[in-house]
């Protein structure tokens, strides 16, 4: 076990590289029919890099994440972080769900400086740490503040800080900022892309907003409709430091990239709405 005193190291570089083969992933209903949510997805992502996945609803986009994160098990293939096979909860991972994870007892502080305190830091250098990232996430004044005092903006600067404090090798984001307006999602997603620059984790980010996926990401996975499988990988070639997403989205190759990944991920929402607008027809093979 670590020392109070002793921060955890971070997992090295090489630890963040993933690697999904054949994930096939079977569910019950509640009328106890089984349905597949994911079939036979290959998925490799390099360490630092950032990943964005785009499908439409229902194609298995969390449940991917739920592989990697070790939260959930494939029902068949293998998910592998570091070469090592996933058994368990993936050691330096954080997560950021689409709901607030904020626990609403708690002040900002206490919030932020969760993690290093699970991680067997002092109270006192959890805090330290924690005060530090509420700085970095523009925060600082509202360390004593508690989530229902907070804009839905503010508390996603918490929850990022939260999931950022222990420098993470894979930073897994589950749509985290679909439920924000357009102006405060811009500013959090040039706030992301300017910490993401610090330490540069592996991220999978999970979005159905196409712009924001090509803006954040240099890798994008279109998923087809359920059950989910990877249908195209497209390198965003853009430069980086990318500057303010607002801006880039009216550059000549973003708009090239946005139409080319659009004509394949088009099909598989109109397949998808298909499926929903006619439930007697059985999923596609």
């Amino acid at each position: 076990m670590l020392a109070r005193t002793t921060q955890p190291p971070p997992a090295t570089f090489s630890d963040a590289r993933i690697e999904l083969s054949g994930v096939t992933r079977r569910f019950t209903s509640p009328t106890g029919e089984a349905f597949t949510a994911l079939h036979d997805v290959d998925l490799t992502i390099e360490p630092g890099t950032f990943c964005a996945i785009v499908g439409p609803t229902g194609c298995g986009k969390s449940t991917t994440l739920g592989m990697i994160s070790g939260l959930d098990r494939p029902t068949a293939g293998a998910a592998r972080v570091g070469g090592t096979p996933v058994s368990g909860i993936t050691p330096g991972t954080s997560f950021m769900f689409q709901a607030d994870a904020l626990l609403p007892w708690k002040s900002v502080l206490a919030n932020v400086g969760l993690g290093p305190m699970f991680r067997h830091l002092s109270k006192r250098q959890a805090h330290q740490l924690a005060r530090d990232w509420i700085r970095r996430v523009g925060l600082a004044g509202f360390e004593n503040h508690y989530p229902h005092q907070l804009s839905g903006g503010m508390r996603k600067r918490v929850s990022l800080a939260a999931a950022l404090i222990n420098e993470p090798s894979i930073l897994l984001m589950d749509e985290p900022f679909g439920a924000l307006d357009v102006q405060t999602k811009a500013i959090m997603s040039n706030e992301l892309l300017a910490l993401w620059e610090q330490t540069r984790p592996t991220v999978v980010f999970i979005t159905h907003d196409l712009e924001e996926a090509i803006a954040l990401a240099d890798v994008v996975v279109v998923m087809t409709a359920r059950p989910g499988t990877v249908k195209a990988r497209y390198e965003i070639d853009l430069p980086r430091p990318r500057g303010a997403v607002q801006e880039i989205r009216f550059e000549p190759r973003f708009l090239e990239l946005h139409q080319q990944i659009w004509q394949s991920l088009r099909e598989e929402v109109e397949q998808a709405y298909a499926q929903t607008a006619a439930p007697q027809e059985g999923p596609r093979p």
